[in-house]
């Protein structure tokens, strides 16, 4: 008799469900070889084949945070901001990797256009001391907000807002806002601009894990290996391509001490050098490969050129895997300490 696995028993994953970052986020996991598959676009759930042990959910940001840290979903990729908004005092959520390279953005203190001169957290200080009464501040991240303005010594009085933050300056039911800026057009279009050091949270995506879920579940801590295993072998190697080269030598190891008076071309570890079987029986051909950076592509050709390569072929590189992922590795430093 078949038995329907119980559904509190799945090992979840909850992503964004609409806008920039549930796109970024699908094509970021489609990337790293982790591609979800939905059959409905309606559906609130789905699949990533290559993690079979793994269903995914989709939800707002903010919620995604909330599940992880209560524990009703193991796993989430969501924003810097809303985790650290939301994550709460009792260590229950885990971030397990802070830079996922995507949605971009920063929690910022923004102030009218017409305010001349309030260009600074100390000037903005300085300006509420004249204004004789608290600041209010329209905002839909009251922690990080109250708690910035509480160390910056600025009386002040928070303002929650669920629509558009922009126009509440113009409006007159706040003097100031504090919300998610990217390019700041936004904040242009609308008379209003960022202070300085006005920076409250940088955010970007990350991906997060609730801790008892990791510490009691086999299978949540084995799809958290496989997703770090697949997501920081897809950041190393997504800035550095793979260069092959033919070069002429009497042996691999004089070969190598060449490539060694090149800043560029060492490789990771080192080059990899193999003979090259040509059909004039000439021994003294070798392949060359080494992984360089992307932006050092131009140089590396140059470096070698200089030290007697030819044929040089470039191919990019899918992923680099560590013997151990080092985010994994702290997970579980972590999980011991705790």
């Amino acid at each position: 008799m078949n038995m329907v696995q119980p559904l509190q028993n799945l090992v979840r994953l909850s992503l964004p469900s609409k806008g920039r970052l549930a796109e970024d986020a699908l094509a970021f996991l489609q990337a790293c070889g982790l591609s979800v598959y939905k059959p409905n676009p309606r559906q609130y759930e789905a699949t990533i084949p290559s993690l079979p042990g793994l269903t995914v959910l989709f939800q707002r940001p903010a919620d995604i945070v909330v599940s992880v840290r209560d524990g009703s979903v193991d796993f989430g990729i969501t924003g810097i901001d809303v985790i650290e908004e939301r994550r709460g005092e009792n260590g229950s959520l885990m971030v397990l990797h802070e830079s996922l390279g995507f949605g971009a953005c920063a929690l910022c203190l923004a102030v009218p256009e017409i305010w001349n001169g309030v260009d600074s957290v100390a000037r903005l200080r300085q300006y509420v001391e004249e204004l004789g009464r608290p600041l209010r501040v329209a905002t839909k991240y009251p922690v990080l907000t109250g708690r910035f303005l509480r160390n910056a010594g600025i009386p002040h009085v928070l303002i929650s807002a669920e629509g558009t933050l922009e126009t509440a300056p113009a409006i007159g039911y706040a003097d100031i806002i504090s919300d998610l800026v990217s390019s700041g057009q936004t904040l242009r279009d609308n008379r209003l601009r960022p202070l300085t050091d006005g920076v409250i949270q940088p955010s970007q995506a990350a991906l997060i894990a609730n801790r008892a879920s990791l510490q009691r579940s086999p299978e949540a801590l084995q799809i958290a290996r496989q997703l770090l295993e697949y997501i920081e072998a897809y950041l190393r190697a997504r800035d550095e391509v793979a260069i092959f080269a033919n070069m002429r030598g009497t042996s691999p190891e004089e070969l190598a001490t060449r490539i060694f008076t090149q800043p560029t071309i060492a490789g990771l570890q080192g080059p990899t050098i193999s003979r090259v079987i040509v059909r004039s029986g000439d021994p003294n051909w070798y392949a060359v490969n080494v992984i360089v950076p992307r932006s050092r592509l131009f140089q590396a050709i140059s470096e070698l050129r200089a030290v007697g390569g030819s044929g040089v072929v470039v191919v990019p590189v899918n992923y680099i895997f560590e013997e151990e992922p080092p985010r994994y590795t702290a997970m579980l430093k972590a999980l011991a300490e705790g």
